[in-house]
């Protein structure tokens, strides 16, 4: 068993100003893809520029902020939200819904598109690959709240969180920053690295994030509110996951069945 490095969520605090480290990571996953998007904007006939990434960044963020916290709301917690409405406004306590926060994306990368003239999934296949790294970074902050633990486990590494009893568990948490930041962002860097046809790097996207998703679900302990859905095992992020998967595997079928292969959709350096 590993011990659980207690962090004070607080990473500064200046007079009534806290700074949360939550929120930090915000912050670092949204400058890691400032800085990707124009690695990725200097490639060679790319059709980007550095002020449309940085436009791009910002719709972005909008709609991971706003769709996330609203999705939490519908999804996992409406009836807490309803009796106390101030609560939607403590983003540093937690309660950010990724499947919320796609949907918000995506209302973004429509606007966007619509603004500088580029296909929705012109605009998708460009950001895909440069949002790993803030999904894994805000993982770190779900680790360091001691919250989204996983399961009791015996396991050589599990840990004993505070608030979640004396048993050691997984830490689910670091399962989902290592698959859904690290090997992510590898799988779609590289794949994107050579001109894909359109909808084959959202496609790759959807499929790898809706299955490590799934996947890290059944070592993790589900929303109290809602417990399992099903079976004894199925939980609303499995739910929430099953349509990423199959809209990956049709938007990457639909890509090499088109062979609408995109020269404005390129890999980074």
């Amino acid at each position: 068993m590993l011990p659980y490095p207690e962090i004070d969520p607080v990473a500064l605090q200046l007079g009534p100003l806290k700074i949360h480290w939550y929120g930090l990571t915000y912050l670092v996953g949204f400058s890691a893809a400032w800085w990707l998007g124009r690695l990725r904007a200097r490639r060679p006939h790319s059709g980007w520029t550095d002020q449309q990434v940085a436009d791009l960044i910002f719709y972005g963020a909008l709609g991971v902020v706003l769709g996330g916290r609203i999705g939490y709301i519908l999804f996992y917690d409406f009836a807490v939200y309803i009796e106390n409405p101030l609560r939607i406004f403590q983003i540093w306590q937690g309660g950010m819904s990724f499947h919320g926060g796609l949907v918000g994306v995506l209302i973004g990368m429509w606007l966007f598109g619509r603004r500088y003239k580029k296909t929705f999934f012109e605009v998708t296949d460009f950001l895909a690959p440069i949002a790993p790294i803030g999904l894994g970074v805000v993982r770190i902050g779900n680790f360091i709240n001691g919250e989204l633990w996983g399961k009791v486990t015996d396991v050589p590494w599990a840990m004993v969180f505070p608030g979640a009893g004396p048993l050691p568990r997984h830490p689910s948490q670091l399962y989902e920053s290592f698959l859904e930041g690290a090997v992510l962002f590898l799988i779609l860097w590289l794949f994107s690295s050579k001109p894909r046809p359109v909808r084959a790097v959202s496609g790759m996207f959807l499929l790898f994030y809706g299955v490590f998703r799934f996947l890290v679900e059944f070592v993790r302990m589900p929303d109290p509110q809602l417990g399992y859905l099903a079976f004894g095992w199925v939980t609303m992020g499995q739910v929430l996951s099953l349509p990423m998967i199959i809209a990956g595997v049709i938007l990457f079928w639909l890509a090499y069945r088109n062979r609408e292969t995109s020269t404005k959709t390129v890999g980074a350096k």
